[in-house]
């Protein structure tokens, strides 16, 4: 995901009037649920058109791989830079959850003019990774297809602009300090995630307002720290003495789904959102978190994205001051930013079950979350990034041994204790002969337990300060580590590795090959500045021991093929900064993402479709930097019939979220930020919005751009993709 640096809506790589009611799901009727699956879908709408002015609206989930895909079966679509979302021909889109949609039957309707309030029942903004769970016609969990669901989502961030998040305010908000309370509540309300209903009816999907299984889950939430780093000192707070509790999950990005059904979620970019006062480091004397704090991006002085600690004295406010401000920990929350930055695991379908932290899986940059396909009496294995530049790759392993009779467990988030509570935490050194190895983050490492470079007491410390513990053992940093997924033939993992401005020639090496220089109009851009995706071969899933190549280069078309374009892609399927990567269960189809700031003077950003080999189907490679060479390994060309643009978005969004119902004969994906680069001066000028969308599709109130999800559905009701 797109990292953000305080006050500032731009992108960095650091380290991103009501509608009539046909056309708007709010005002949708109960839906019947008794349909076949081909009369779901057939006629559903026009053919390789445009969500845009004009257009219509759409959805999809997971399950298992019934079919293989080994063609792409669709048109790719060209590449674009119109205000509106572009799928194939034969393919349908249809707007179906945004930003401020009511999730309760009181809830009003969103007027979408900045005085909408309420937002703990409604749809948070910038959604982002998401996951499908299956309803029956009598709303008990499923793992079939019956035309009825819950979308598990993320709700990352927000637009925002010197400190506002500008277009849910009236008149774009205050953008110095102090904040008013009244605008803080509403941001801390927009974050975080959200469950909500959706049904199709034979001819469109639609959310449910009025569901029961509906659910918002905020900064304010209540939750449970779980793992080696539950009651540790560094998580003691004000909220929580004896460092069990927290509250809230924060800049949600990429998600998962565990093999005993339940959600997880990744915090990743929650630092910014801290205060420490500029004279903090001072006042923690001889802490040794202020090393951690440093190195986790938090400098003293600095400040904080949208400066919630300046609303007022209220507890909900004052959290936001990371500053050792009281005599000990217990009465002020100087440790509050360390319950942030794990990964989230909460069950779907129970709306009362609390959400847990999950530090047994580590505390960075946390995109999404993959496991390997479970082996009866093996560990369960999940593979997870850190999104910002020079970070790692991780491997978790479980204590506990996969027990089949747990894929249906008659307590879902009891099987998350069993199998992420305990295990261990490994970071990946990538070796320039294309193979590679696990170093374990544990006290059982003694180059982790005897370490000058920080001081690790316990498994609880290397749970709290993983990056440290990463860079104690010399793992290879990474160009931003972003969303992963195991491929369902060959257990394969696939890490999207989206750019890297910092990355020199001299800085180079064989998983990171490349840096060059890319114009884009006057401007010039260094680094590695489309990225690229790396794939793994776990000789055991559990064993220290992997090999790996460079699936595919993101690269312009016409970009030098000996230096840039390494994977020689065409106007069919170039792209520029890989984000979300997500393996269909139902074909077996890689759906490849983008969140882009350096190609979209030629387009906006887009989803593509692969049907990629496995490691070592190419060759190897070498890239001349003046006198460096490099060697690394690349992947089998693609051709567009392996490799192919399926979406292009509207202006200024990311595309992001992605999920498919069981029969994988719907996706839903979601469109983040459309818009992002309004001004703030220009929030109720309509005609100087960069998008007008979802309202130019004729979706909702109002012209404020809002992030919303579809659902793409192909008009033969056939399989996504093929």
């Amino acid at each position: 995901m797109r990292e953000h640096t305080p006050h500032n809506n731009t992108q960095t790589d650091f380290n991103e009037e009501d509608s009539n009611t046909s056309s708007n799901p709010h005002f949708e009727q109960v839906l019947d649920t008794r349909l076949s699956r081909r009369s779901l879908f057939k006629g559903a709408g026009l053919a390789g058109v445009a969500l845009g002015a004009t257009a219509m609206t759409g959805c999809a989930t997971t399950g298992s791989s019934a079919t293989s895909v080994d063609r792409l079966g669709f048109k790719p679509v060209a590449k674009s830079l119109a205000d509106a979302v572009i799928v194939p021909e034969g393919y349908t889109a249809q707007v179906v959850y945004a930003l401020g949609d009511p999730l309760t039957a009181s809830t009003p309707a969103f007027k979408n003019d900045g005085t909408d309030a309420d937002f703990e029942h409604r749809a948070g903004d910038h959604h982002d990774g998401m996951e499908w769970f299956s309803l029956d016609a009598s709303g008990k969990p499923s793992n079939s297809f019956n035309s009825r669901g819950l979308l598990a989502m993320n709700h990352e961030a927000t637009t925002d602009e010197k400190l506002s998040s500008f277009f849910i305010h009236a008149n774009g908000g205050t953008a110095t300090l102090p904040r008013p309370a009244a605008e803080v509540d509403k941001e801390l309300a927009i974050h975080g995630l959200s469950f909500v209903e959706v049904r199709a009816d034979g001819k469109r999907w639609a959310y449910q307002p009025g569901s029961a299984f509906n659910r918002r889950v905020t900064t304010m939430t209540p939750g449970a720290i779980h793992g080696p780093a539950r009651g540790s000192e560094h998580l003691v707070t004000k909220y929580s003495a004896d460092a069990t509790q927290c509250r809230g999950t924060l800049n949600n990005c990429g998600t998962g789904k565990t093999p005993w059904g339940t959600f997880v979620s990744g915090e990743e970019n929650w630092y910014g959102y801290f205060f420490r006062d500029a004279k903090d480091d001072d006042a923690r004397k001889k802490d040794k978190q202020v090393q951690a704090l440093k190195r986790y991006g938090r400098k003293a002085g600095e400040a904080s994205r949208h400066g919630w600690e300046s609303a007022g004295s209220d507890d909900r406010f004052v959290r936001w001051n990371n500053s050792a401000l009281a005599a000990s920990a217990k009465a002020d929350y100087r440790n509050e930013m360390n319950t942030f930055g794990y990964v989230v695991e909460m069950d779907a379908y129970d709306t009362q079950a609390p959400m847990r932290k999950r530090t047994g899986l580590g505390r960075f940059a946390h995109e999404s979350v993959a496991f390997a396909k479970p082996v009866a009496g093996q560990p369960i294995v999940a593979y997870m990034g850190d999104d910002a530049r020079g970070e790692y790759i991780y491997k978790f392993v479980s204590d506990a041994k996969w027990d089949p009779k747990d894929a249906s467990p008659a307590n879902r988030l009891a099987a998350g204790d069993k199998y992420l509570d305990k295990g261990t935490l490994f970071a990946a050194r990538f070796k320039g002969d294309g193979s590679g190895e696990w170093l374990e983050l544990s006290m059982n490492n003694p180059v982790i337990a005897g370490s000058s470079y920080f001081e690790f007491k316990s498994d609880a410390d290397v749970a709290v300060f993983t990056r440290l513990a990463a860079d104690a053992v010399g793992a290879t940093k990474m160009d931003r580590p972003e969303w992963n997924g195991v491929h369902p033939r060959t257990g394969e993992v696939y890490f999207t590795l989206t750019n890297n401005s910092n990355r020199s020639p001299e800085g180079t090496n064989a998983v990171n090959p490349r840096s060059y220089k890319d114009m884009k109009g006057s401007k010039e851009q260094k680094g590695n500045v489309h990225g690229h995706i790396v794939r793994l071969a776990d000789a055991s899933s559990a064993g220290s021991a992997f090999k790996w190549d460079i699936y595919v280069f993101g690269a312009e078309a016409d970009a030098d093929k000996s230096s840039v374009n390494l994977s020689s892609l065409t106007d069919e399927n170039d792209m520029s900064s890989p984000d979300g990567l997500v393996f269909s269960p139902a074909t077996g189809i890689c759906w490849i993402q983008t969140d882009d700031g350096a190609y979209t003077d030629k387009t906006n950003c887009m989803m593509l479709a692969a049907i990629p080999g496995k490691v070592g189907d190419g060759g190897a490679r070498t890239v001349k930097h003046g006198d460096k060479d490099v060697t690394t390994y690349v992947g089998k060309t693609p051709t567009p019939t392996t490799l192919a643009r399926f979406l292009v978005g509207p202006k200024g969004c990311e595309i992001t979220g992605w999920c498919e119902t069981p029969d994988g004969r719907a996706v839903f994906i979601n469109i983040q930020h459309p818009g992002e680069s309004t001004k703030m001066a220009d929030v109720n000028d309509p005609a100087k919005y960069q998008s007008q969308w979802p309202a130019n599709a004729g979706y909702g109130a109002g012209k404020r751009p809002r992030s919303a999800t579809i659902a793409i559905t192909k008009n033969d009701g056939g399989l996504i993709g093929s």
